[in-house]
């Protein structure tokens, strides 16, 4: 078996879903704002059209999931997607409860069985923040995928690409995917950068706002032996952010997928 033919292609998209809810100019921040608190119909279908989506991808990284409250009628949104979807495997990291209103999650929706998944609470004046990592194959050769949703304080995001870059540096082929909350050039990310050997993207992609795309606030970033093939965002907006996709190649065949 040659080099080429030994390595391995994996599809992976990063969403942040808003627990299901759909802005599509700013003022519906405020004139949609009861649907930050209350379950509609409106937000299944959402998450319905972006159910249909999934089996294109072999791992994704949801940010703004809903883990189970009033807003989304008691509903775990990435068990829902998995399920719908028709993906194997799925896990959730609740961050940030509101009372009974509102449940923030990480989610991890897959088609690859992970090996591990660890839950790290990132560090933040205020509590609330988390990143989720899975590990897919063997330690060796294995793939390492973190999901986070970082702060929207500089400062907060520093401390928090710092930490993560600490986590992540112990693991050869490493990807970092979410809701960054800001460029790849600002100064925090140097922090990320100066910490492990995560990549910056050659040519950063818009995300947000998903209506006209300016700013590229998502990312998937990867180790030098992981190479990013080709990035893109879906052509659908499923909330305020463009969903990002990416196309990998590990250097060797060393997770199985379940298709």
């Amino acid at each position: 078996m040659t080099r080429a033919t030994a390595k391995q292609r994996l599809r992976l998209l990063s969403c942040n879903i808003l627990a299901g809810a759909s802005v599509q100019r700013y003022r519906q921040y405020v004139t949609r704002s009861i649907n930050a608190v209350l379950p509609a119909r409106s937000k299944l279908d959402n998450l319905d059209r972006l159910a249909e989506l999934l089996p294109q991808f072999d791992v994704i990284g949801l940010q703004e999931a809903d883990a189970g409250s009033l807003r989304s009628g008691f509903l775990n949104q990435t068990r829902y997607l998995a399920e719908t979807a028709g993906m194997p495997f799925w896990s959730h990291q609740p961050n940030r409860p509101v009372a009974q209103l509102s449940h923030t999650a990480n989610g991890l929706i897959s088609r690859l069985e992970p090996q591990v998944v660890i839950d790290y609470p990132l560090p933040s004046r205020i509590p609330g923040r988390g990143a989720l990592l899975a590990r897919f194959g063997d330690d060796a050769g294995g793939l390492a995928v973190m999901i986070a949703h970082l702060s929207l304080s500089a400062q907060a995001r520093a401390r928090q690409l710092g930490f993560i870059g600490e986590v992540l540096q112990d693991y050869p082929h490493a990807v970092l995917m979410g809701d960054l909350n800001t460029e790849a050039d600002s100064r925090e990310m140097r922090h990320l950068f100066e910490r492990c050997d995560l990549q910056p993207p050659t040519q950063p992609v818009p995300t947000f706002p998903s209506w006209k795309p300016k700013r590229a606030l998502d990312h998937i970033l990867a180790s030098p032996e992981v190479r990013i093939e080709k990035v893109w965002t879906l052509p659908q907006a499923f909330s305020d952010h463009l969903a990002l996709a990416a196309e990998i190649q590990l250097p060797t065949p060393s997770v199985k997928a379940h298709r």
